[in-house]
């Protein structure tokens, strides 16, 4: 079947699903995994732009436009965001808490994967997309939680949201706006996508590790850091992803 058709069908597939999934919640059903998703993506943007643009949804989603518009539309209707045109779309008060619910899973399935099954930090973000569905069941998540000693933040340093839904950051600023002879210590890294997050990896950029900007490119050019015995220079797109705690020089 041509890949066109494919990407066709898979569009349609939402869509009707997603139908589904709005009666089944307007008669008081558990939210799908397809709701989830969705709602854990604009929350991310949310925290990330203030709003999430609908063709970052598509893009993060991998899906047409318009489905994510139709989607968008079906989510407002059911009171889990509002889409205000060339603002973006941002979650209500009944979709943060759904989304947050996702965002607490998710981080603590990362940790299950990172610290006692020893996956690669790189892939535990993807592999947590399909975990953290399996730990929906209430009863899974407190256990989880307690046999991972409570962790406070994700294998990549964000943070894990509470059973009350409170989410705790730790003080710290981007990468980027240090200064040259400034040093931090990174926090988290906001960005999970696998082959950034398998970069800096190699890198060592990884919560805990120390740096010290040595000098900045005018006009956005690269970042000069030192990390151990390593210079490095990061594109202004890879260091904005590092959030570190300024610490004295």
């Amino acid at each position: 079947m041509p890949q066109g058709i494919n990407a066709i069908n898979r569009n349609l597939f939402y869509e009707c699903r997603m139908r589904h999934e709005a009666i089944n919640m307007a008669a008081g059903e558990e939210v799908s995994s397809t709701v989830e998703e969705y709602l854990e993506a604009i929350f991310r943007l949310q925290e990330r732009d203030g709003a999430a643009k609908t063709t970052e949804l598509a893009k993060q989603l991998k899906v047409a436009l318009g489905t994510i518009t139709n989607t968008v539309e079906s989510l407002e209707k059911q009171s889990l965001v509002v889409h205000e045109p060339y603002k973006g779309v941002k979650l209500t008060a009944k979709g943060r808490k759904i989304a947050l619910n996702v965002v607490r899973r998710h981080r603590l399935s990362e940790c299950l994967l990172v610290d006692i099954l020893k996956l690669e930090w790189g892939k535990a973000h993807d592999a947590a997309c399909k975990l953290e569905h399996v730990f929906a069941d209430k009863e899974l998540i407190g256990p989880l939680e307690k046999a991972l000693g409570n962790p406070k933040a994700c294998p990549h340093g964000n943070p894990i949201p509470s059973a009350a839904g409170e989410v705790v950051e730790e003080r710290s600023e981007v990468l980027t706006k240090l200064k040259a002879g400034e040093k931090g210590v990174i926090v988290k890294v906001t960005d999970e996508r696998r082959d950034i997050l398998q970069y800096l990896g190699k890198l060592g950029l990884k919560p805990n590790a120390s740096v010290e900007v040595q000098e900045k490119a005018p006009f956005n050019g690269p970042i000069m850091i030192r990390i151990g015995d390593a210079n490095i220079a990061l594109g202004q797109n890879v260091a904005s992803v590092i959030w570190v705690k300024k610490t004295k020089a």
